[in-house]
């Protein structure tokens, strides 16, 4: 079975299934597969992503885990080497069941089954569940911005037009096992490793839509917050 990805939607793959985004990833713009391993068993699965005729698949392998409480593996697309990508679960996979969305500052289009919504750059802390996609246009100044998470370790993925950063608090796993990258689309992303709760980092605005989406699992998210805050006001004092 095919289905269609074009809106980078929330989808479900089972064995021998293949989902296909074709022609509508944007030159200039990076992607980012999340997928999350539904099985309800320990059983790792292999989802293989096609992005290229004259490159090899990317084989991404998507943690198992019982209740569907496993964290996201990830592969980055670039759409500048390719407008094209399909996700693959092989016929040799029985009982597979993996969950899976496109990340980006465009997608997903379709957005049922994600938390989509615009983050206040107040200086609150905001809850980051599990399937939740922040955005965000900062005005051209500097900002604070903060990821917190008490206890857990937590993953998530700040998305601009043509660039990523991951950020991992409490890290505990090696970024290579769920990180993967089609291309040279890594060139691209930025990952930053904290073994404390937080991490935290200034940025500025200009004018352009920032993302933020999360990729971990249930458990990992309980807790776990996001917090940007406009600095414009302490420059303003400072003169």
């Amino acid at each position: 079975m095919s289905t269609n990805w074009n809106e980078g939607q929330l989808i479900t793959l089972g064995q021998g299934e293949t989902a296909t985004c074709n022609g509508n990833l944007n030159n200039g713009q990076l992607y980012c597969l999340f997928f999350y391993n539904a099985a309800g068993n320990d059983a790792d699965t292999n989802v293989s992503i096609v992005w290229s005729n004259s490159q090899p698949p990317v084989q991404v392998p998507v943690p198992g885990t019982t209740g569907n409480k496993g964290k996201a593996a990830l592969c980055f697309v670039d759409g500048s080497e390719t407008n094209t990508v399909s996700a693959n679960v092989l016929q040799g996979s029985p009982g597979a069941k993996i969950q899976a969305f496109i990340g980006s500052v465009k997608m997903p289009i379709n957005t049922q089954g994600i938390e989509n919504r615009q983050l206040p750059l107040d200086g609150d802390r905001h809850s980051f569940n599990k399937f939740t996609r922040y955005y965000a246009v900062p005005e051209s100044h500097w900002y604070a911005a903060q990821i917190q998470s008490n206890i857990n370790q937590f993953i998530s993925v700040q998305f601009a037009e043509h660039q990523a950063e991951v950020k991992i608090v409490n890290s505990v796993v090696d970024p290579n096992v769920v990180i993967k990258y089609a291309g040279s689309s890594q060139g691209l992303v930025q990952v930053e490793k904290s073994d404390s709760q937080s991490i935290a980092w200034n940025m500025q605005g200009n004018g352009q839509q920032l993302v933020w989406i999360n990729a971990d699992s249930v458990q990992d998210s309980q807790g776990a917050s996001i917090t940007v805050q406009s600095l414009s006001n302490v420059y303003a004092e400072q003169r």
